[in-house]
């Protein structure tokens, strides 16, 4: 009985792991990402019948032409880049933590419990309060996600997930029940706090900003030149190789998911006591979940993830006046942050990836 051959052709494309790239081809290709997503963005312009220089022109206006725009633009930066910096902790352990949402929530809801009960204290001890209370309620929430994690195995993604959304619904319950503002004249709403549990303005912004520089560099000394930091990235690499270091691995999971959770926390502060002087549904609005993206798009390093957040709340604070100047819609703004969004993350993958051709001589079996 004669045997058939049967002779299949290999696909067109192979995606083939890159060898490591200079620290030049990298930046070339993240800079080459920025100049296409700026080319792609105007041809959406252009397409939706507007002219793309002057688009750009007010973006960048819109988040410098005045005082205010710029004191705006950073008020945008500090929970975003203070939620970043939170998420950087988890994910160097690969602990893949998408709570960040919910974290800055819960931190707000601890810290709003000290501004409207007790209102009467001293500014700075009440201001200290409130800070610590956010980063334990933002820290607790991330170990909840932890705990679950070494004691049942469960997935981290989905639960942190799901965590913000309880969150989320939490501050819903204490709005419409046993925080609702009496003189909202039947509105769920939380009163205004008092203006001695908000926090002080320094150069036109309050002190947040203060905080999110404190924190990148605490963070780098944390990450780069702590044994603590040095135990996080082995767990990151392997679980198995830190067991075999003596590193207490569950416990490293905690202790790092605490933190990740508490930074986040205070990014919950900042926005309640520095920004809304209220506690309401929108107190997050999508920050932790854009912190997720700032964060792998710097490769986990405090210092750019500073840079990158200013960029975003340029782009954020450009893209609303667009919206006024040219009478386009939201969508649009967020069509034209996603185009750039798109291009930059998309170079990271040419950054550890390329493509390889199909060989002339296919392969028989």
């Amino acid at each position: 009985m004669t045997g058939t051959v049967k002779t299949t052709k290999e696909p067109l494309f192979h995606v083939v792991k890159h060898a490591e790239r200079s620290g030049r081809q990298m930046i070339g290709f993240r800079l080459l990402a920025v100049a296409l997503s700026i080319v792609a963005g105007g041809l959406f312009i252009l397409a939706i019948g507007h002219n793309p220089i002057a688009v750009y022109g007010t973006i960048l206006e819109g988040a410098f032409r005045s005082k205010i725009a710029i004191q705006s633009t950073v008020k945008f930066a500090i929970p975003l880049c203070i939620c970043a910096l939170g998420v950087t902790l988890a994910f160097k352990m690969k602990f893949w933590n998408i709570g960040g949402e919910g974290q800055l929530i819960m931190g707000a809801v601890f810290a709003s419990y000290f501004a409207l009960n007790f209102p009467q204290w001293n500014h700075w001890v009440l201001l200290l309060v409130m800070l610590v209370a956010g980063a334990l309620g933002g820290g607790l929430w991330g170990l909840l996600a932890a705990a679950f994690k070494v004691k049942w195995g469960t997935n981290e993604t989905l639960l942190t997930l799901m965590l913000n959304y309880i969150a989320l619904h939490l501050v819903s319950y204490l709005q419409a029940g046993p925080w609702r503002d009496p003189e909202a004249n039947g509105f769920s709403k939380i009163a205004r706090f008092d203006k001695n549990a908000g926090m002080d303005k320094v150069l036109g912004v309050h002190f947040g900003w203060i905080i999110m520089l404190v924190l990148v560099v605490l963070v780098w000394i944390y990450l780069k030149r702590s044994k603590q930091g040095y135990e996080i990235s082995v767990v990151g690499e392997s679980q198995d190789t830190a067991r075999y270091a003596g590193i207490h691995v569950k416990k490293v999971v905690l202790r790092t998911m605490f933190l990740s959770g508490a930074i986040a926390g205070i990014a919950g502060v900042c926005q309640v006591s520095g920004s809304d002087m209220t506690l309401s549904m929108g107190v997050a609005g999508g920050v932790g979940f854009t912190a997720i993206i700032v964060a792998w798009l710097c490769q986990l390093n405090p210092g750019m993830i500073l840079v990158v957040s200013l960029l975003f709340s340029i782009l954020e604070k450009g893209s609303s006046v667009v919206q006024s100047t040219y009478g386009l819609s939201s969508d649009c703004a967020d069509v034209l942050q996603g185009i750039i969004l798109f291009f930059i993350l998309g170079s990271e993958f040419f950054v550890r990836y390329a493509f390889v051709g199909r060989s002339k001589k296919g392969g028989a079996k």
